[in-house]
């Protein structure tokens, strides 16, 4: 590219761009602004002329207190012809500043691709560096590639004395860190860590990489204005600045899928149905009471107790919660995952929040009136005697149902509910460690605690970063659904592997029929094994746009995407989806037309992790006859879900909790061929098992009914027990009781094998 800068009164070469800005709110209102060594992008001399004849503006050079009128219009010109050369257009342009936007950019540039960064935030990786440093994986050996590269990066750091200031490293040993992965690639890695090193790490990879960042730059939303979009392809970005990126990729790499919603790509927001992807886990969960995050105790929800005419407490929805499975609107909670530290030097105390409502936090205090103490539970602890501070319990740091806005939200509705979530959690802290109300034991120990002096000291020990756990989810190419995660089905085209837990946190705070405070939305299910995420999740319908990828949010439903939201997974997506857009680019094909072979080899090439086996599981889709799930079964009763033993099929078994004997039960139905089978039964045993399960086989001619133990472990593969032979016509139906147990009775799978094979 050729610029110009004025020297003593004349135009002479340099690298001086040209960059024309709109003012947010006023956009009659054009400034020019000639800013130095920048690769940016220009209008066409006609925008340029226009703009210069037909509104108000303002003239700076970077370094040049005078500039005439006429040189500045000579100037963007001779910059404005050069506008439309290939240099001027970046290969990928990355809108985002997650740490899926570093791994992208850095991946792109390793392929030789020019890559920019553009973001709204001023501070690059997101949750990462935002205060999640106690890092949620899974199964660490499937990550790999640049995010595993990031977490051995870690581990170097903390292996230097200096690292150490408040703590010894000695005494926080090893915690959370792990050995080289299967493959022996990619070094000893750290998932525990301080938000400044996290931090620093990403710069250092943006400054290794010689990345250009634009930071605090927000796109332009306006339909037709921040999206340049011909035939299916985006051309260029334009944001609130007026700063145009041309690009011939574009990787969306925002928690909001901001650039996706504009780009007019499909996408989602809230719970699917159970329905539509036939699931189990989806929509609304009323009465489903997973992990600890609900009332255990009765809460009353009034002002006065008792009285219902008093009105609510604050925090509790007067909305009736909805039917079991159906989809809604809302979100699960956001919280800031706070850097604590009870090292008084380092220390600083918590303060009361301007807008702060003690009011606000009257039903904590009749949860500490049933006696819970458990504020302490997420407090993991992280180097130097900091915490990586989560939401816990019934009420916690989650701000349930104050979120339901902000994916969509304008820029200024945001704030608003970002300024919301710190008053409430500012204030939450504050509460429990001043408010007289609260116990004393409880006041004591957390006014022991404060936010780290060294930890985002430019906001003062507050974090930068929101925890959007969930907000768009694109409709692309494929949609990942619980059944991939689960194991259910081949999932196509691996460009990554997630492990965790399908997690949701709490979605609404209401008044059950019995006239009681309770949660809804809070979902565990475990994963039985690492799973495959397919490319066609990060890339839209072909039809919407070729030339866009998404590794953040990803097409997904809610609760699949539950277990895909983790940091180091987005990393991974984030580098699969830089390497799709370079071999896209280099034989200059839609992105939904690269062959999978293609990327794969580069993918493996690169020390991504695609495929792995877990030697515990049995997947009910790979084992021979007919196999029937704990998750096809019916259930009479409250049964809880499980995956503490091993070994069982697919993603864990049903327990009845060694409670309410004779009023649960679980059917299991096959639809078969006519003809005579084997009938099996699995369970993990244990020592805490019901000894005289009653298990009874509905067949052609009858029922018979058998007891099994449930201790002793099972014959078949350590996994099945044979309940016999017995012909069926189409249907074959087998129940598992609980009548008179001894025990927890578990329910995991039933196996149909014709006999004789």
């Amino acid at each position: 590219m050729r610029a110009f800068r004025v020297s003593g009164g004349k135009l002479t070469a340099s690298s001086l761009s040209v960059n024309l800005q709109r003012s947010t709110e006023n956009s009659s209102v054009a400034r020019l602004s000639l800013v130095g060594a920048r690769r940016m992008k220009h209008f066409s001399i006609t925008v340029v002329t226009s703009m210069l004849l037909n509104t108000p503006e303002r003239i700076a050079v970077a370094g040049v207190r005078r500039l005439s009128a006429a040189h500045s219009v000579l100037a963007i010109l001779l910059v404005c012809q050069t506008a439309a050369s290939a240099d001027d257009i970046w290969d990928v342009v990355v809108y985002g500043g997650t740490s899926a936007a570093v791994t992208t950019a850095v991946q792109c540039k390793a392929m030789g691709k020019s890559a920019v960064i553009v973001c709204p935030d001023r501070h690059l990786g997101g949750l990462t560096s935002g205060g999640l440093g106690w890092t949620d994986s899974g199964n660490k050996d499937a990550i790999g590639g640049l995010s595993r590269d990031f977490y051995h990066r870690v581990w170097k750091h903390y292996q230097k004395p200096e690292s150490w200031k408040w703590e010894d490293q000695a005494k926080f040993g090893n915690r959370n860190q792990s050995p080289p992965g299967k493959s022996g690639s990619g070094g000893s890695a750290m998932w525990v860590f301080e938000p400044h090193v996290a931090e620093h790490i990403f710069e250092q990879m943006i400054s290794e990489a010689n990345i250009p960042v634009y930071r605090d730059e927000w796109l332009d939303r306006r339909p037709g204005t921040g999206v340049n979009v011909t035939d299916g392809r985006i051309n260029s970005i334009t944001m609130l600045s007026g700063r145009t990126f041309l690009g011939r990729m574009f990787v969306d790499a925002t928690y909001e899928g901001d650039l996706l919603a504009v780009a007019g790509v499909d996408y989602h927001v809230g719970r699917e149905a159970n329905s539509v992807y036939d699931e189990e886990w989806n929509g609304i969960q009323v009465g489903v009471l997973h992990h600890s995050h609900w009332f255990k105790t009765p809460v009353d929800p009034y002002r006065i107790v008792g009285d219902s005419s008093s009105g609510l407490l604050p925090g509790i929805s007067n909305e009736l919660p909805g039917t079991r499975g159906d989809g809604d609107h809302r979100v699960q909670a956001y919280c800031f995952r706070m850097c604590l530290t009870n090292v008084d030097d380092n220390r600083i105390p918590f303060v009361k929040p301007e807008g702060y409502d003690a009011s606000q936090y009257e039903l904590l205090l009749r949860v500490f009136d049933g006696g819970w103490r458990q504020m302490f539970n997420k407090f993991d602890p992280m180097p130097n005697h900091k915490t990586d501070t989560n939401n816990h319990g019934p009420f916690s740091t989650d701000y349930i149902g104050r979120n339901y806005d902000y994916p969509e939200g304008s820029y200024e509705r945001r704030r608003e509910i970002i300024r919301e979530h710190e008053v409430y959690q500012r204030g939450l802290m504050y509460f429990m460690a001043n408010n007289s109300s609260v116990p004393a034991d409880v006041r004591a120990a957390m006014s022991k605690w404060g936010l780290s002096k060294d930890e985002f000291k430019d906001n003062a020990g507050w974090p930068h970063q929101i925890y959007v756990r969930e907000a768009r989810r694109m409709i692309g190419k494929y949609v990942m659904t619980e059944h991939d995660c689960l194991d259910r089905v081949e999932t196509p085209g691996s460009v990554g592997m997630g492990s965790y837990t399908l997690d949701s946190h709490n979605v609404q705070r209401y008044v059950t029929p019995d006239g009681l405070v309770q949660n809804e939305g809070d979902i565990g299910v475990h994963a039985p094994r690492p799973y495959e995420i397919s490319y066609g999740s990060i890339v839209p319908k072909k039809g919407q746009c070729e030339n866009l990828l998404v590794p953040v949010c990803v097409s997904s439903s809610h609760i699949a995407f539950g277990s895909i939201r983790m940091e180091p997974v987005f990393m991974v997506l984030g580098q699969s989806a830089a390497t799709a857009a370079c071999l896209s680019l280099d034989r200059n094909i839609a992105v939904q037309d690269l062959p999978y072979s293609q990327l794969k080899t580069r993918l493996l090439a690169d020390g991504q992790v695609l495929e792995m086996e877990d030697s515990y599981v049995n997947s009910s889709r790979k084992m021979k006859g007919t196999v029937v799930d704990d998750h096809s079964a019916t259930f009479i009763g409250n049964w809880q879900g499980s995956a503490a033993n091993k070994p069982f099929v697919d993603s864990g078994y049903r327990h009845n909790g060694n409670t309410e004997q004779g009023q649960k039960s679980a059917l299991f139905e096959a639809k078969l061929k006519p003809g005579r089978y084997e009938v099996r039964l699995s369970y993990p045993p244990n020592s805490n098992r019901a000894e005289n399960v009653p298990v009874t086989v509905i067949h052609a001619t009858g029922s018979k009914s058998i007891r099994i133990n449930q201790r002793e472990k099972p014959p078949i593969d350590g996994i099945f027990v044979s309940l016999g032979q017995f012909s069926f016509h189409d249907v074959a139906k087998v129940e598992v009781g609980t009548a008179d147990t001894n025990g927890h009775v578990i329910v995991d799978s039933v196996q149909f094998l014709p006999a004789g094979r």
